[in-house]
């Protein structure tokens, strides 16, 4: 697994590209790792809802809940499907909007500075062994090629918009994460 500095893009993933991108402030600072989880609908995994929420082409009229969340303009960096599968939606240097209004050690707007990682799933639904393995990778990748990025700069977006956001949730398991990243 790599990363093409010059292009932004994993070279592992399906690139599907958003438009819910654009420019970061400085693109060199890149300190931080935001894990969310995702299902569309909720509580439903499969499918390729997640993706046209990302490319502006969810059908409002294909699921109640879509007719409320079509019209966002959002996407991740990365979706870790619960199968493993990798899809890239946003090269790593550039602003994906995946954080919304956030504070991070004193730092507001943490799109600027993060990298989003959705994990296919929701607050009530364990995590599949396959898509720790994939974020491990992912993240070691990350590690090795953005310098300011460390163990310790990986999140939750539950910590960075607290009360306004749950996820990755629950179920979402931080040890298992911090000892697979320290193997």
């Amino acid at each position: 697994m790599n990363i093409d500095r010059q292009s932004g893009w994993l070279d592992t993933a399906e690139i599907l590209v958003s438009p819910n991108q654009d420019d970061r402030p400085d693109e060199t600072d890149i300190c931080g790792i935001v894990i969310h989880n995702i299902s569309l609908p909720p509580g439903q995994f499969g499918g390729d809802w997640i993706a046209d929420l990302f490319l502006n082409r969810l059908d409002p009229g294909a699921h109640p809940y879509f007719a409320e969340i079509a019209d966002l303009r959002v996407s991740a960096h990365l979706l870790i499907r619960r199968d493993g599968e990798l899809q890239q939606f946003v090269p790593f240097h550039k602003r994906a909007w995946h954080a919304g209004v956030s504070c991070w050690d004193g730092r507001e707007r943490c799109n600027d500075f993060t990298i989003g990682i959705e994990l296919e799933g929701d607050d009530e639904t364990a995590f599949t062994a396959v898509q720790y393995q994939q974020l491990v990778a992912v993240i070691k990748t990350l590690l090795a090629t953005y310098p300011l990025l460390t163990v310790d700069r990986v999140t939750g977006h539950e910590h960075i918009a607290a009360g306004r956001k749950t996820d990755p949730g629950p179920y979402f398991d931080w040890l298992q994460l911090k000892q697979l990243l320290h193997t």
